[in-house]
């Protein structure tokens, strides 16, 4: 069980209306109904005991020297690359980052006996590399402290397997047990916090395909219960439940059929998307492909409450090469990092839906995951924000435009045209 502790708010907070001005470094983030908050999904995960960028097609530009003997790249934990980091998002105009520890939650915080019971892939190894990510990724709450960045955190926490609801020789779930991690972090640096619906935000991972049926009994139905079941932890944060490829489940829509823009994820369902596919004109026979959004209820009516807006994004038919997954030629329902003149035509299509639909949450897919197979063989098929050596410091300012443009279409209360 959690200890029952709240999280104390400092007296004075910021309320981000459009977001033009954030807030401070000594204030968590106040979202309501009328704000316009821009996050990054991000990853804590490389170290030499970590995840590497041995089998990566890009690597990143920065380095650390604790890497070298496993092929290069940088540590998560090196400061440098830390302040860097905060430093371009800063540069690109985010507000908040969403930390992943969405991996092997299991194998992460129970037990020796939980693992050998339950989970054959747990190695010794194993086990620290992932423990290695949760180090990496907590340590972001002291590190942008200290950097005394108003960028802020939102934890996601892994919903996707069903062993996270199982219980420890303590009794206790490895669901509750990250999100006790994350509690005691927050509780710790509470500016660093997104507070939604006046409570804390976490972010619950699900997977790609989700079953509708509730008659099935879901794993997403089995965590809603299980905090229902919970009011000691429910009643301390908001909870909000992330799906991938939200674009090909029509049976989570709020209306079925082929598509001419976004799609809106049933209320029934809620998700926000990890990342969703984006293609008005391939012919394959899952085409064409939307993103989707979800809405909610303020006090001044509807509004969009999360989209999420991406690189890249592979195909459903055969992923980013076709007939070789691994190597061009692209498959024809790829929609692609560069347009013409290594213009971001992807990421422009996409904001231009943002602008469209102006959402209280819109979140860019994705700063910093480098690794196969989600990410390809080449700049092309690669949906990652940080400058690397395949496509430079490109991103970094096609980001930084959108953004604006967003920003200013929000400000004035103008649905841009998506052109």
């Amino acid at each position: 069980m959690l200890l029952g502790l709240s999280l104390q708010i400092p007296a004075t907070v910021v309320a981000s209306s459009h977001a033009a001005e954030p807030a401070g470094p000594n204030q968590p983030l106040v979202v309501d109904g009328n704000s316009h908050i821009l996050v990054m999904e991000y990853e804590a995960w490389f170290g030499p005991n970590a995840a590497t960028f041995q089998s990566s097609a890009a690597l990143p530009l920065l380095e650390s020297v604790d890497m070298q003997s496993v092929g290069g790249g940088y540590d998560s934990a090196d400061p440098a690359v830390i302040r860097q980091h905060v430093s371009w998002m800063e540069y690109m105009g985010f507000d908040a980052a969403i930390s992943d520890l969405t991996n092997n939650a299991s194998c992460i915080f129970n037990s020796a006996w939980f693992a050998k019971k339950y989970l054959p892939n747990c190695s010794g190894a194993f086990r620290v590399q992932n423990q290695t990510i949760r180090d990496n990724t907590g340590n972001l709450y002291p590190a942008w402290s200290a950097l005394g960045t108003s960028l802020k955190l939102i934890p996601l926490v892994d919903g996707a397997d069903q062993d996270v609801l199982f219980k420890d020789l303590d009794g206790k779930t490895a669901f509750e047990k990250e999100i006790e991690y994350f509690g005691a972090r927050m509780r710790q640096y509470p500016s660093l916090s997104v507070i939604y619906e006046g409570k804390p935000l976490i972010l619950i991972f699900l997977g790609a395909a989700q079953d509708p049926a509730i008659s099935d009994h879901p794993l997403w139905f089995q965590i809603r219960e299980f905090l229902q079941k919970h009011p000691e932890i429910a009643g301390q944060y908001t909870f909000k439940m992330m799906a991938g490829y939200l674009d090909a489940q029509p049976a989570l829509w709020t209306t079925q059929g082929t598509p001419d823009g976004p799609v809106e994820v049933s209320p029934e369902f809620g998700f926000w998307s990890w990342v969703d596919r984006l293609n008005a004109t391939c012919t394959t026979p899952s085409c064409p492909y939307y993103p989707s959004y979800n809405e909610t209820v303020t006090p001044d009516g509807p509004r969009v409450e999360n989209f999420t807006a991406s690189i890249a994004t592979a195909g459903i038919e055969s992923g980013w090469g076709c007939p070789n997954p691994n190597a061009p030629p692209y498959c024809s329902d790829d929609s692609l990092r560069y347009g013409a003149n290594d213009s971001y035509a992807t990421f422009h299509s996409f904001m231009g839906f943002a602008r469209q639909l102006d959402p209280i949450f819109l979140i860019v897919h994705q700063f910093n995951e480098f690794v196969p197979p989600d990410e390809g063989f080449d700049a092309n098929t690669d949906d990652d924000v940080e400058p690397a050596n395949l496509w430079g410091k490109s991103a970094l300012d096609a980001v930084k435009q959108e953004i604006q443009a967003y920003r200013a279409a929000s400000s004035t209360g103008s649905a841009a045209s998506n052109q």
